[in-house]
């Protein structure tokens, strides 16, 4: 496929699938061998696993946004820098809502053949993310529980 279907794969990923909940769209824009080699914590394999994801976070964030800032690509990998957004309103690794929004910078550089996506890495500021909503203020307190303690023990 050309440089231009993967850049439109990509896109699709993050206004279709992150920020709009369509999950579907990733058994278009991902291969069937697809692995993520940087997953979530608690992440299953495959796509099956990075649709669990994504549902997991619209339901501690409904309004989560990915909003690409630059992407550029070759013919086989594509890289983007975008922020990712939302609101508290769903338990998040056992935190109750808090209410509060987070924006935070990510990266990531997808590589494809045939015109999907078969593997992806990528980095997100989770500190950044905990810290906006309030949750490391449990480290400070002494308490670690949720996301903290899976992260710092308990």
């Amino acid at each position: 496929m050309t440089r231009e279907a993967n850049l439109a794969a990509t896109e699709r990923w993050g206004a279709e699938v992150a920020s709009a909940g369509a999950y579907h769209v990733l058994d278009e824009i991902l291969a069937p061998q697809f692995i993520d080699r940087d997953p979530a914590p608690d992440q299953g394999p495959g796509i099956e696993g990075l649709k669990g994801f994504f549902q997991k976070m619209h339901a501690a964030f409904p309004d989560l946004k990915a909003e690409p800032v630059e992407i550029t690509a070759t013919d086989d990998h594509v890289a983007m820098r975008y922020t990712i957004s939302g609101t508290h309103r769903g338990e998040f690794e056992g935190v109750a809502p808090t209410g509060k929004s987070f924006k935070v910078a990510a990266l990531q550089l997808a590589r494809f053949e045939n015109g999907r996506c078969v593997e992806r890495w990528g980095s997100t500021d989770e500190l950044g993310m905990l810290k906006q909503l309030g949750i490391l203020s449990d480290v400070a307190d002494g308490e670690k529980k949720g996301v903290v303690g899976a992260l710092f023990g308990n």
